[in-house]
């Protein structure tokens, strides 16, 4: 069936798998199909040269795209880590961590350590000394979803 498909699209089979990967890559980003499509247009293009020759069989196609994409995804996985790793927004998503150092009034006290401030439009639990509510308090550290104050 592979044989067939092949003979009947020649050369294009390779760059139709390319597009549809690399589609596929833009509907569900991952950083991955983008390599393996481009290693497909890498084969569809040598396949427009060598498409007559008794060695370009399916089966050198599949091999040399194989290893193709292992290369590209390879490369790309290194490019990526090069390039990709800072950011100018570190705690984008890490929002209990980008409040570190912002100071707020209890707005229930912390009895046994525990209450609530108010920042923004978000009630926030505490952690830290007994404390009546109204007071002022500095963010030491943040743990997820709880914060960890002290008395300013």
């Amino acid at each position: 069936m592979i044989e067939r498909i092949v003979a009947e699209l020649g050369p294009w089979t390779w760059w139709v798998l390319g597009l549809v990967l690399l589609t596929a890559e833009i509907i569900m980003p991952g950083v991955f199909l983008i390599w393996i499509g481009l290693a497909s247009i890498v084969v569809g293009g040598l396949s427009l040269f060598l498409w007559g020759d008794a060695i370009w069989t399916w089966q050198i196609q599949i091999l040399i795209f194989a290893v193709l994409s292992v290369i590209f995804a390879i490369a790309g996985r290194r490019i990526m880590a090069r390039y990709g790793g800072e950011t100018d927004e570190p705690l984008l998503n890490q929002r209990g961590a980008s409040l570190v150092g912002r100071t707020a009034t209890l707005t229930e006290p912390i009895s046994e350590g525990r209450g609530r401030i108010r920042i923004d439009d978000t009630l926030w639990v505490v952690g830290g000394p007994d404390l009546p509510i109204g007071t002022q308090v500095r963010i030491i550290e943040s743990d997820g979803r709880e914060l960890r104050v002290e008395p300013v």
